[in-house]
C-alpha cells in the first residue's frame, strides 16, 4: 500500500469525531464485532421510531384531521366528508399505523445517522466528503416531495369522491384513504429524488448533460408513461401532476449538470 493511500485511510478515522482506533485495531474487526455493532445501530433506530410513533399517537387526532383536509366535505351528505371504518377494531388499527408510519418519519434523521456511523468507518476521507452532502440533499428532497404531495393532493382527491356523485353513495373508508395518501405522498418523496440520482450518474460518469439532452424525448415519455402506472387511484390529475414534477426535475437536473460540470472543467483548466 502507497504511503499517501496509508495516510489517508488514518485521517478518515478521525474525521467528523469518529475514533474507532488505529488502522490495524479497525481491520482486526471480526465479521461478529461488526454484527454487533450493526444490531446496535439497528435497535438505536427501532427505538427513535417507537418514541416517534408513541409521540404521534399522542397527537394522533391533530395528525388524521392535518391528513382529512383534503377531503371535500360537501361532496358526502351522508358523512360530510368523514372518513368511515367498517370493523370493530377498525379506528385503534387505523391510527397505530398512521402513528407507525409518522413515527418512521420523525425518526429518519436518526436512521439515517445510524446508518451513516455504521458504515463510514469504512470510507475514504474523499468518499465521506461526496456522502455527507448527499444524504443531506437527499433527505430535503424527499421532505419536499412529500410537501408538496399534501398541498396537491387535494385536486386528485376531490376528483375521485365526487366522480360517481348522483349514481353512487360515496363512503370512503379510513383505511382505503390513507393507503391512497401513503401511496401518493411516498411516490412524490421518490420522484424528487430525480436530481440527486442524475447528478450522482453524472458525477461518476455514466451520464452528462448532453446525453440526457439528446434523450430528452424518450426520458420525458418514459417518466409519463411510468407516472400513469404507478400512481394510486384512477383518476386524470394524480400522473399528470406527478407527470410534470418528474419532468421539471429532470430539466433541472440538466441545467444542474451542465453548470457543474463547466465548474468542474475550469477549475482543472
Amino acid at each position: 500500500m502507497a504511503t499517501g493511500d496509508v495516510e489517508e485511510r488514518e485521517s478518515l478515522f478521525s474525521f467528523d469525531g469518529f475514533d474507532p482506533g488505529d488502522e490495524d485495531d479497525a481491520s482486526a474487526m471480526s465479521l461478529v464485532d461488526h454484527l454487533e455493532e450493526l444490531r446496535w445501530r439497528i435497535f438505536k433506530s427501532l427505538i427513535a421510531v417507537v418514541i416517534g410513533s408513541i409521540l404521534a399517537f399522542i397527537f394522533r387526532d391533530y395528525i388524521i384531521h392535518l391528513l382529512e383536509a383534503p377531503l371535500p366535505k360537501e361532496a358526502d351528505p351522508l358523512t360530510h366528508g368523514t372518513l368511515v371504518v367498517t370493523e370493530l377494531m377498525g379506528s385503534f388499527t387505523v391510527s397505530l399505523l398512521i402513528s407507525v408510519a409518522a413515527g418512521i418519519v420523525v425518526a429518519l434523521p436518526v436512521i439515517l445517522y445510524q446508518a451513516w456511523a455504521f458504515i463510514s468507518p469504512g470510507l475514504y476521507v474523499h468518499e465521506k466528503k461526496h456522502a455527507v452532502p448527499f444524504i443531506f440533499i437527499g433527505l430535503i428532497l424527499f421532505v419536499m416531495g412529500m410537501i408538496l404531495a399534501y398541498f396537491v393532493l387535494r385536486f386528485p382527491v376531490q376528483w375521485l369522491v365526487t366522480f360517481g356523485q348522483g349514481t353512487f353513495t360515496e363512503l370512503v373508508t379510513a383505511n382505503s384513504y390513507f393507503t391512497f395518501v401513503a401511496f401518493f405522498v411516498l411516490i412524490f418523496g421518490i420522484v424528487f429524488e430525480i436530481p440527486l440520482v442524475l447528478t450522482f450518474l453524472a458525477k461518476i460518469g455514466i451520464v452528462t448533460a448532453e446525453m440526457l439532452t439528446k434523450k430528452r424525448a424518450t426520458a420525458h415519455i418514459g417518466m409519463w408513461i411510468a407516472a400513469t402506472v404507478i400512481t394510486p387511484g384512477a383518476d386524470i390529475y394524480s400522473p399528470v401532476i406527478i407527470g410534470v414534477a418528474a419532468s421539471f426535475l429532470f430539466e433541472l437536473s440538466i441545467i444542474f449538470i451542465r453548470i457543474t460540470t463547466k465548474k468542474k472543467v475550469a477549475a482543472e483548466v
